[in-house]
This record gives C-alpha cells, structure tokens and sequence, in this order.
C-alpha cells in the first residue's frame, strides 16, 4: 500500500488549499476530489483536533497568562479564535487586556460590545456566560 500511496503523491503533488483539477472539480490535498467525494466524518474531526490545537498554541503564545486560565475560559478563547482566526481575535484588545487581568465580568462586557456577538447569535451569548461564570454552559 505505502509504494502506491507513494506513486499517487508523486503524479498528483500536493496542495494545502483547494483548486479545481483539469476536469474542473474542486480538489484538495494530494488530489482528493472533494467536490464530489466530500470528506468523512473522521477527517473532519481530524481537522478539527488540528485547528483547536493550533488556536491553543497561539493563545498560549500571544495571552499572557492563558495557560493558567480554567479549562472553561481557555475553552471560550479557543473558541473565539477558532470562529474568527487570530488576525480578528486580536482586535478584542479591551477584553484580551481584561483577560489578563483577571476582570473576566469586564472581558465579558467587552465580547458583549462587538459585532460578533451580534453576529454569532446563541453563540456569543453561551461564551459570555461562561466567561463571566468559569463554568460550562
């Protein structure tokens, strides 16, 4: 299985992002016809794992203090970044500096006065309260 495996990648090359192949279809990887094929339950839990996992090493890396939060507060923040991406999330700077702080009332304050809140619906309004509280919804 790994020399044909192997022989896949060499003919397709890979690409992280999705393009259309010379039949017109949209294709990720080392050609994986998504458009038609879609992907399992089990990849997209993979993708997800990855994704929670790069948000973690990212708050860890640029919020003083994130690793000593509850599991639950770390939880909101991980959430935030998966849903809005670092470069948005780092726009939070009140609430982010309130982090920090420890004034998690005011932080959640500060997630309750953006557009995402408005945007994200129910959303918002579970990881407020869970930033205010510490505990989970």
């Amino acid at each position: 299985m790994s020399k044909i495996i192997d022989l896949i990648k060499l003919h397709e090359g890979f690409r992280a992002k999705p393009y259309r192949c010379t039949q017109g279809r949209t294709t990720i990887g080392w050609g994986r016809n998504i458009q038609d094929n879609g992907i399992t339950e089990l990849e997209a839990e993979l993708m997800l794992i990855n994704d929670v996992s790069e948000a973690c090493e990212i708050l860890k890396d640029r919020v003083s203090g994130f690793s000593g939060l509850c599991e639950v507060r770390q939880a909101v923040l991980i959430d935030m970044v998966f849903n809005l991406g670092w470069p948005r999330f780092s726009r939070f700077k009140k609430m982010i500096l309130a982090v920090e702080s420890r004034a998690f009332e005011l932080a959640a304050m500060e997630m309750e006065d953006s557009n995402w809140y408005r945007q994200v619906a129910s959303r918002a309004v579970t990881l407020v309260g869970m930033m205010k509280t510490g505990e989970w919804a």
